[in-house]
């Protein structure tokens, strides 16, 4: 049977068993990606029932909190690699040490990013084209977001911690719930009381009737519950990170070695995402003129297409995880042929995932608006998207892979080169005259470029 202490036991991996243990952290990891896509999937599909006013003013903001919650998540990748290096040389006990400073890194760096949402949050959705009817739902929306960063900090640690240590099953099963839980709280907070007719009987369900803010409040709810047992686990019951007696007492300052290796992993790939958020936000921008139809179909189209890339970055984890204990344990050889095999599988997954969203195209965008003029549009761009999926899988997965050995400085500037060198000069050109269909056009092609250069660096270079 694969499992992830025959990397740092040193033991010889057959490719059967290289397999089985891609498999093994591959699968739970595409679960809990898709649970919280699911989770954003329902949230549009709710919201957009309110009409084409409410699903743009969450759209609008889609792309200003990615950023957010991109950006805690690269700061805990900093401390969730060493931990991944540390137990692949099987250093427990700095491993441990490592969990505790990133505690109080991780929740003090929460703390400043919502701070600065707080203050944006009145003026953002003006600044992104918002007019009047959207802009105040909008500022409500990212503001309850934004609001909960130091608690989804918690929930990133621990997750993180987690797949890092080669427990994925943990984390996909709290991401379910978390998706569970979500339906629920939205159900009672979006919409108002109602009859609901059920088998001839008429049952008057309770509601809140917040609407957007219901959404928001939702969500942040269930993200509560998930974080505070994905802490409780990874400090209590992870048994090779678990902080119980002495370790629990020791220090959770974070020392000066910590946060310089958090740094160097860290730092390129949150100003990558930065970068690549603000490219992001400038398709936003690009797109708000074309109208709250093209703003709402955007918005939506991006959510039904992440059912598609999800499981790339779930296997992508995988091959942070894999590669990263293979670095710790000096296997360098063995973490290259983890980086392919998760890649092709990577390729794969989505190649079947895009095909069967461009066949259901306007099934999926139907689920999340009753509008036609959106389900019809948001469906032709997705499959114009269907197209990139094999090499946008290939940039997501050996992403990954150079994370785990703590190579991010070159790809950060990768990603960041494709989108604004490609991706920004061809949709302003594009959107003028050929719309939100020019828009993801230019989408696809940046991503196909994307996968071919990442390929061309893990052929040219390697793992190590």
């Amino acid at each position: 049977m694969a499992d992830i202490s025959l990397i740092q036991n040193n033991q010889p991996l057959s490719f059967r068993q290289q397999l089985a243990l891609t498999a093994k952290l591959s699968v739970p990891a595409i679960i809990a990606q898709l649970s919280t896509i699911l989770m954003q999937y329902i949230d549009a599909a709710m919201v957009g029932s309110l009409g084409a006013d409410a699903s743009a003013s969450v759209g609008l903001m889609n792309s200003s909190l990615w950023m957010a919650w991109g950006v805690m998540n690269m700061i805990t990748m900093g401390f969730s690699v060493q931990v991944a290096h540390r137990l692949g040389a099987g250093k427990q006990n700095e491993a441990r040490a490592v969990l505790r400073q990133g505690i109080v890194a991780c929740a003090v760096a929460g703390i400043l990013i919502a701070s600065g949402g707080i203050g944006l949050s009145y003026q953002l959705p003006l600044w992104l084209g918002g007019n009047a009817d959207i802009a105040p739902q909008a500022s409500v929306y990212f503001l309850v977001f934004v609001s909960a960063m130091p608690i989804l900090a918690m929930n990133y640690l621990a997750g993180g911690m987690l797949r890092c240590a080669g427990n994925m099953k943990v984390p996909g099963y709290l991401n379910v719930g978390m998706c569970i839980c979500d339906v629920i709280f939205n159900f009672f907070l979006i919409f108002p009381t109602r009859d609901i007719s059920l088998a001839g009987i008429t049952l008057t369900v309770p509601g809140a009737g917040l609407g957007v803010l219901g959404a928001a409040l939702g969500t942040v709810a269930a993200e509560i519950i998930c974080a505070t047992c994905m802490m409780y686990w990874v400090c209590r019951r992870q048994p090779d990170l678990c902080l119980r007696g002495d370790e629990a007492r020791k220090s959770y300052i974070p020392t000066t070695e910590v946060l310089r290796r958090a740094s160097k992993i860290a730092v390129p790939m949150t100003l990558e995402h930065i970068i690549f958020c603000g490219a992001q936000i400038t398709i936003t921008a690009i797109v708000a003129p074309l109208g709250v139809v093209a703003i709402a179909a955007n918005a939506l189209a991006v959510t039904a297409e992440s059912l598609c890339y999800m499981p790339g970055f779930g296997i992508g984890e995988a091959a942070t995880t894999l590669c990263g204990q293979c670095h710790g344990a000096k296997r360098h050889k063995l973490a290259g042929r983890f980086a392919w095999l998760t890649t092709v599988l990577g390729m794969v997954v989505m190649t079947v995932m895009g095909g069967a969203m461009w066949l259901g195209a306007d099934i999926m965008m139907g689920i999340m608006s009753p509008v036609p003029e959106i389900v019809d549009l948001g469906a032709a761009v997705l499959r114009i998207e269907a197209w990139a999926e094999p090499m946008y899988a290939a940039s997501i997965v050996v992403y990954g892979a150079f994370v785990g050995v703590g190579d991010t400085l070159i790809p950060a500037i990768m990603n960041f080169g494709s989108m604004w060198l490609v991706r920004i000069p061809l949709a302003a050109y594009m959107a003028p005259t050929m719309g939100l269909k020019g828009v993801w056009i230019a989408m696809c092609a940046e991503l196909i470029f994307r996968g071919i250069i990442f390929l061309w660096r893990l052929v040219a270079r390697g793992i190590r």
